[in-house]
């Protein structure tokens, strides 16, 4: 698709380190293992949410090599620390989202990004409809919406993200990016109208009649 099949270097599972018992655990025991040292463990975990860490990461930054180093101190930094996850609290996929997040969110600072964008004033809540934005988003038609997507601002973008491309409910986008469920919905409804915008656009240029119809609606 327009993201590219882009992720992060394997670590080796040669010599059957990551054999069938570990993949049948759960994250917790797995972190706990993982956490005394135990290679199988962490990759095992490493395996199970590589994909996830690494996408997020990349949607986020825009940068394949970015993404890597992200997901790389993603996993570094919950190894080292494996009591930071409360598993009474989140998921740990929800608590990898949020890692994600804050790593990405150094990143961006350091290499003159604006993240945390402060959002603009309040707006009236519309009601969404089930959106063919979505389903446009899911087909990942073009360059075109990878531009689009990544041009939103830093927190309109994180929950579009989420929620679209992650498929996160609203209360689990909530926990992730450390707002109310309202907060999340109002940026969302920004950034899908900023898309819409964009990309009504981009069809509209492209002789694309039908795929602009579905964008605009």
């Amino acid at each position: 698709g327009a993201w590219g099949n882009h992720g992060p270097a394997r670590p080796s599972s040669e010599g059957g380190g990551a054999d069938a018992a570990p993949r049948r655990m759960t994250d917790e025991k797995l972190l706990q293992k993982a956490g005394r040292g135990d290679e199988a463990a962490f990759l095992a975990l490493y395996e199970r949410h590589r994909g996830t860490v690494f996408r997020f990461a990349y949607r986020m930054l825009g940068s394949a090599a970015l993404a890597e180093e992200v997901t790389h101190d993603c996993f570094l930094s919950l190894v080292r620390r494996p009591d930071a996850f409360d598993p009474s609290r989140a998921a740990l996929r929800t608590y990898l989202y949020a890692a994600v997040r804050n790593l990405s969110a150094k990143h961006l600072r350091r290499h003159g990004g604006e993240f945390p964008f402060e959002d603009l004033e309040d707006e009236p809540e519309v009601e969404e409809r089930e959106s063919p934005l979505g389903r446009l988003l899911d087909a990942e038609l073009s360059e075109e919406v990878r531009k689009a997507v990544t041009a939103l601002p830093d927190l309109q973008r994180e929950v579009i993200v989420l929620v679209e491309f992650e498929e996160l409910s609203l209360a689990e986008t909530a926990a992730v990016v450390g707002a109310d469920v309202g907060t999340v919905k109002s940026r969302l409804h920004r950034a899908r109208r900023r898309l819409r915008r964009a990309l009504a656009l981009y069809f509209k240029s492209q002789g694309g009649v039908a795929a602009a119809g579905k964008v605009g609606r």
